[in-house]
């Protein structure tokens, strides 16, 4: 849970190919594929980018998952993939 008493969940990607674009340019491509109405914190290094999505009554854990997994599959996002703990 976070400061305000929501609960998130957090998303990490990593560049798998060091030929795709840097976490500055690929946090902006991703942002966009995911629904605009969620809250989301993004942390973005060069080589990561952590997303915390914030959850309410139609935004659960699986839901992001799903979301993040297309988005991630998108051919813009090539060199990309979630990191799973």
């Amino acid at each position: 849970m976070t400061a305000s008493g929501r609960d998130y969940v957090d998303v990490v990607a990593v560049r798998d190919d060091r030929t795709a674009p840097a976490g500055e340019t690929t946090v902006i491509r991703l942002l966009g594929l995911l629904p605009g109405h969620w809250p989301c914190l993004p942390e973005v290094r060069a080589d990561r980018i952590r997303l915390r999505i914030a959850l309410d009554s139609a935004t659960d854990p699986r839901t992001v998952s799903s979301a993040v997994s297309r988005a991630l599959a998108d051919s813009a996002l090539r060199g990309w993939s979630r990191h799973r703990d």
